[in-house]
């Protein structure tokens, strides 16, 4: 096997992209089936037609006119495969065309002619560019060292019950700074809050001893 010959499958592919590719760009189709509606229009009216030895002539003083109608159909074909911001126009003229084409070219090439220029024109008015899809914005990293989302509060941050107590700022100092001072020595558990010096335990049942 040589290598032109392993090459030629692989060009066959590269060019059948390249054709995919520009076809999906404008009206492909409409602007073949205007192109084919155009040779029947042009053709039947000169054509002769045997049939055993009986020659059939399906000219008309009309000919003229169907050669006309024939070849702008054609135009309109190509012009929508390069043209393709002209394509309403083109559209809209090769359906004024294939209506035309009924009374003047033997019904419209036999209705073959009418019925693909009517197609294919409507096929060009109908269709639109593609529209690319927009990119989407890339979602934004929040998460932290560790995996932990941006903000959270790690385990232990904010618990300590000396945040937010001014009593709880250095150390407590007992009488005479002898010493620091624990928290149940100022509130011991338990202990009355009481600084009256009436409570109940003390035998006055809330008033004061006189003298």
């Amino acid at each position: 096997m040589s290598a032109e010959t392993s090459a030629a499958p692989g060009q066959f592919t590269r060019r059948r992209l390249q054709f995919r590719a520009w076809r999906g760009t404008r009206p492909f189709w409409a602007g073949l089936f205007v192109l084919l509606g155009g040779f029947p229009i042009m053709y039947f009216p000169y054509a002769h037609i045997k049939l055993g030895h009986l020659t059939l002539a399906m000219s008309t003083t009309a000919g003229a006119g169907s050669l006309i109608i024939g070849v702008l159909l054609v135009v309109l074909g190509i012009s929508l495969w390069f043209q393709m911001h002209i394509r309403t126009f083109a559209g809209v003229a090769a359906i004024l065309l294939a209506l035309v084409s009924l009374p003047v070219s033997n019904f419209g090439g036999f209705i073959i002619g009418f019925l693909f220029s009517m197609i294919g024109g409507a096929m060009a008015v109908s269709w639109a560019p593609g529209v690319e899809p927009e990119p989407q914005p890339a979602q934004e990293d929040n998460t932290v060292a560790g995996g932990a989302p941006e903000g959270a509060v790690t385990e232990g941050e904010g618990d300590s019950p000396a945040d937010g107590d001014p009593q709880s700022e250095g150390p407590l100092l007992g009488k005479d700074n002898e010493g620091p001072l624990l928290r149940k020595d100022i509130d011991p558990v338990g202990a009355s809050n009481d600084l009256s010096g009436t409570s109940p335990a003390n035998g006055a049942n809330g008033r004061h001893s006189a003298g």
